[in-house]
């Protein structure tokens, strides 16, 4: 049965003792399945998200004539093993221009994006279309520089839907920037060693932006020739459950023990956590523990100590977990770096501002920054917006809050379908969180909890 398109989180009533477990990333599932369709041999993903933005890709590839076999993830069920048969850079042919072969891309921008890049390696005429949303988001970055390398792209305003004219290997230099988006860049570079491409990155700290470093390290570090590759679990799914561990859990016993504030001693874990060297989010415990050590510092004080949390520079997706706790953390947040926020799944930015607010924060936003200040929050009817991270965010926050209620909660299909069962599950391998319909007030079984992912 389907999720109700309402539900109601019921708080905690007590600290639990848990040990989760979270999906693949999605990042790396979807740049792995494209490395391993460019490469030689056979390569296994181990470990690889299955949720919507995955099957995506792996239906785009299936259907541009790649050969990927799945199989189920006995360790955890939002996870897929994907055996992927690659084709040594050579990308199956297109269609005619008047009879492109279509691909469809959903709200998925990795996908929309990689495949752009992918297919130029091909021959013939591919088109990309996606959901009204993916058709506003930007893409004329990536555009420019296929222009720049001699392929074809055509579109009215640089958005999809888009048809590009694969032209196969094509030797040359083009430049890109990722103002507003860094998966231009990774695109590129996943396709250039087979196009013959050089890729120069420009815009916002492109040395410094910790997904072009990702694609790059992947890249390098990937079985091109055929193999293994076991993907990490989801950093920015896990920083979730890191923020279960909330003031009202850490401070008593950092007033009894000062080591209490490592998070390695915090109530909740997510098991096999990576270090941040390919996901920027693996650092959310530490900024985390930054959070609560500051709030509690600020007892007592006059005003609350401020501190500044950047996506730039600290955190990716997961500010947003950091953005709809903050209220809570008795420190005066100032969440800095969000433009690229207002450009994904919806305008994050505004969203986040607006349901906040509608629980009672105290939120201020002036030009790409939002400050968020201690705050006495209620209950509240969450609109989502369409976005897994907004449903997953005000979710965790109806852990501590009273009538938290998730309007359309299905949308976490995009990257954690199974995220509902999760908090419901039973400790130690979940939270033990009561979930009721938000229209009937019946309480949510494990059947009703995880959006199915179809086998395809």
């Amino acid at each position: 049965m389907a999720l109700p398109d309402v539900i109601e989180i019921e708080p905690l009533g007590a600290p639990v003792e848990a040990r989760v477990t979270v999906p693949g990333s999605k990042s790396l599932t979807n740049r792995a399945l494209v490395l391993a369709a460019l490469g030689r041999g056979e390569v296994t993903l181990r470990g690889a998200l299955w949720s919507e933005d995955t099957q995506i890709m792996v239906e785009a590839l299936r259907r541009l004539g790649f050969v990927l076999r799945v199989e189920p993830d006995p360790a955890e069920p939002g996870n897929r093993t994907i055996h992927v048969r690659g084709c040594g850079g050579q990308v199956p042919p297109g269609g005619r221009r008047d009879a492109p072969l279509e691909l469809y891309v959903g709200n998925a921008g990795t996908a929309a994006r990689f495949l752009a890049a992918f297919v130029a390696l091909g021959r013939g005429w591919y088109r990309l279309h996606g959901t009204p949303r993916m058709h506003e988001r930007p893409q004329a970055a990536l555009f420019a520089a296929l222009r720049q390398l001699g392929y074809r792209v055509e579109s009215p305003n640089d958005r999809l839907p888009a048809l590009i004219e694969g032209g196969g290997p094509r030797p040359g230099r083009c430049e890109v920037s990722i103002r507003e988006s860094s998966q231009f860049a990774s695109a590129l570079l996943m396709a250039a060693p087979w196009g013959g491409w050089e890729v120069e990155v420009q815009g916002d700290n492109p040395e410094e932006s910790p997904y072009v470093a990702m694609t790059l390290k992947l890249r390098d570090q990937f079985p091109a020739q055929g193999g293994e590759y076991v993907v990490e679990p989801d950093a920015s799914s896990g920083s979730y459950f890191w923020a279960v561990n909330d003031p009202s859990w850490i401070w008593p016993r950092l007033d009894r023990d000062p080591a209490e504030l490592d998070p390695s001693r915090w109530p909740v874990q997510v098991r096999r956590w990576p270090p941040p060297e390919l996901q920027v989010d693996a650092r959310f415990p530490g900024v985390w523990q930054m959070l609560l050590s500051a709030g509690h510092a600020s007892r007592g004080r006059s005003r609350s100590l401020e501190i500044e949390v950047s996506r730039e520079r600290d955190l990716g997706d997961a500010i947003m977990t950091a953005v709809v706790m903050a209220p809570l953390c008795g420190v005066i947040c100032r969440f800095t770096g969000l433009g690229r926020l207002r450009l994904q799944e919806c305008e994050r930015v505004a969203a986040l501002r607006t349901e906040l607010t509608r629980c009672g924060a105290s939120v201020v936003e002036e030009g790409d920054t939002l400050t968020v200040c201690p705050s006495v929050l209620h209950g509240a009817e969450i609109r989502t917006y369409q976005d897994h991270r907004m449903a997953m965010c005000f979710a965790i926050l109806g852990l501590k809050v009273p009538g938290i209620r998730i309007h359309n909660p299905a949308c976490v299909a995009k990257t954690f379908p199974n995220f509902f069962a999760k908090l419901a599950a039973p400790p130690p391998d979940g939270l033990g969180a009561r979930i009721r319909d938000g229209r009937s007030g019946a309480m949510l079984g494990p059947d009703r909890l995880t959006v199915v992912a179809q086998e395809h």
